[in-house]
């Protein structure tokens, strides 16, 4: 059991533009009426901030432009405490932009635009030392299997957005977390993995697999679900603190399925990211 559980985190930085609109689009069809948010996102940038209000410490490994937006998308991270010294800067890219539709459902639609994350190559990677990585898969692959190779504790591989993983990342992760869409997407290639898998079913709950057998099953509380954006990084995040925390699987899941839930009563990906307190 780990009292305050050190985190490193190595993904992605980006400045989100929210359109909040009574429903969202059809391919070729336009919806006015809606009201423009920025908020500071990312998933890297997400799940660094949501393991640190979970009680963490955390470092985050990203890599942003030399631009405004750069300043306006880690003022959270900085603000509450994550470690951004081994943040590093590409003169040559904006930082990357998120262009999202929210709909009064609280679904939403993501288009990104990567920017700078595109540029966050192996040999720019400084790990520090701390008892967990987490990656996604809005940096480039070969930077995220360096991490993996460099890094001997546990380690979370979030599977968004769905892409080709080599194998033996898949191999080395400790544990896998995605969605319904993304395990459909990875499919067969998922199969004999002997590491902790967690998929996700929205406001279904979500199930934990070791081996191939389920040893955990939660449903989050009920929640009016306002922006859904941050729900799926507060939950790689929470799970993560969770086992770092001596927590058994079930208690662990039912503690990620909860934050993840209140992730969503609220606008925006990081403004909304849960408080430890708010969940005793």
């Amino acid at each position: 059991m780990t009292q305050h559980p050190s985190i490193v985190v190595v993904g992605s930085v980006n400045l989100d533009l929210v359109a909040t609109v009574s429903r969202l689009p059809i391919a070729g069809e336009t919806v006015s009426g809606a009201k423009l948010a920025r908020y500071p996102g990312g998933k890297g940038a997400n799940q660094a901030l949501a393991a640190r209000r979970l009680g963490a410490d955390v470092y985050l490994c990203a890599c942003t432009g030399d631009d405004a937006a750069a300043d306006e998308a880690l003022a959270l991270l900085r603000a509450d405490g994550v470690d951004l010294s081994r943040c590093i800067v590409d003169h040559d890219s904006a930082t990357g932009v998120a262009l999202i539709a929210v709909a009064a459902s609280g679904e939403n639609q993501i288009v990104v635009a990567p920017g700078a994350n595109r540029k966050f190559s192996p040999e720019r990677l400084g790990l520090p030392v701390a008892d967990a990585l987490i990656c996604q898969l809005e940096v480039p692959v070969e930077t995220i299997a360096a991490a993996a190779s460099q890094f001997s504790g546990f380690f979370c591989l979030n599977l968004a957005p769905a892409a080709e993983v080599p194998a033996e990342i898949l191999r080395r992760a400790d544990l896998i977390v995605m969605n319904e869409s993304e395990a459909a997407y990875v499919g067969d290639a998922i199969n004999g993995c002997e590491n902790m898998i967690a998929i996700t079913y929205g406001a279904k709950g979500a199930v934990l697999k070791l081996k191939g057998e389920t040893i955990a099953k939660a449903a989050p509380p009920p929640a009016k679900a306002i922006d859904t954006t941050g729900a799926g990084d507060t939950f790689t995040a929470a799970l993560t603190v969770g086992l770092l925390e001596g927590m058994s699987p079930g208690a662990a899941l039912e503690f990620a399925c909860a934050a993840g839930a209140l992730a969503t009563t609220r606008p925006g990906a990081q403004p909304a990211l849960p408080w430890r307190r708010e969940l005793v």
